[in-house]
């Protein structure tokens, strides 16, 4: 387990400004694709920040260059794997897949180029996504004679639909960042040259808000997608409770009447 000051063979990880991050997937001659080592090291990432977040309060994920985000799994490290291998590379990548999900602090995807196979389960683990006008997806898994394995006929047809995403993953048909935005897998799409400087300021918007008020509330949606509405709202109700006696509480409601920003701590 790393912290975000380490050095990572495969990330660059850098800090935008007080509370942001900015982890790019940094292998972009061989179009980002997720080799073992980036699975160890995004498994290392994640896993640590779960367990000091270090202030971090919003990280952007993006990809190195203009071309990809993340071309998925990397297929010539695959080529010539026994079974056993691979198997054993896909559970790094099962793992890490598990820790960016349970990361607590907000995740928004950056997407700047191809987004496929894994890449584009990548975007769909985060918590939302902004696309690059160039920006491409596709799950294209059934066409090398596997399916996808990293959460995507979990978090796609959460997104798009069942019906939208079985045309997805059946077909393993790109498509393009307008057909993304109308089909909700993302959120907003951006001018190529604007897309981290549009994403870097909505973490910032997140990044002023109170933390454990962000942090609950992530989860409540979260579980809004898995339970009936009253198991939710039992849920949703514990959650805010849990707040009411945190100095932050105090500190939002003080600065409101004093008419100034809030000073969130965390607390």
């Amino acid at each position: 387990m790393k912290s975000i000051t380490d050095p990572f063979e495969t990330l660059k990880v850098e800090r935008a400004e007080d509370h942001l991050l900015i982890v790019t997937l940094n292998r972009p001659d061989s179009g980002n694709a997720t080799n073992t080592q980036m699975g160890r090291d995004l498994l290392d990432l994640w896993s640590g920040l779960y367990v000091d977040q270090q202030d971090t309060r919003c990280i952007i994920l993006t990809g190195a260059g203009e071309k990809f985000f993340s071309a998925g799994g990397d297929l010539k490290e695959r080529k010539g794997m026994t079974d056993q291998q691979w198997q054993a590379q896909h559970a790094v990548f099962e793992l890490a897949r598990t820790a960016l999900l349970n990361c607590p602090v907000p995740v928004i995807a950056a997407v700047n180029g191809v987004a496929f196979g894994g890449g584009l389960e990548t975007v769909l683990t985060c918590d939302f996504a902004y696309a690059a006008r160039r920006a491409r997806f596709a799950l294209t898994e059934v066409k090398l004679g596997i399916m996808p394995g990293g959460m995507g006929t979990q978090m796609l047809p959460r997104r798009v639909g069942t019906a939208r995403a079985k045309e997805i993953i059946l077909t393993g048909k790109p498509f393009s960042a307008e057909d993304a935005l109308a089909w909700g897998l993302i959120n907003k799409i951006c001018d190529d040259d604007k897309l981290i400087a549009d994403t870097l300021e909505t973490a910032r918007s997140i990044g002023a808000n109170a933390p454990l008020s962000i942090y609950r509330a992530r989860k409540a949606v979260d579980i809004a997608c898995e339970v009936d509405i009253a198991s939710g709202f039992a849920f949703e109700l514990e959650a805010y409770n849990r707040l009411v006696g945190t100095e932050d509480r105090l500190e939002g409601v003080l600065a409101f009447n004093e008419r100034r920003p809030p000073r969130f701590k965390g607390r």
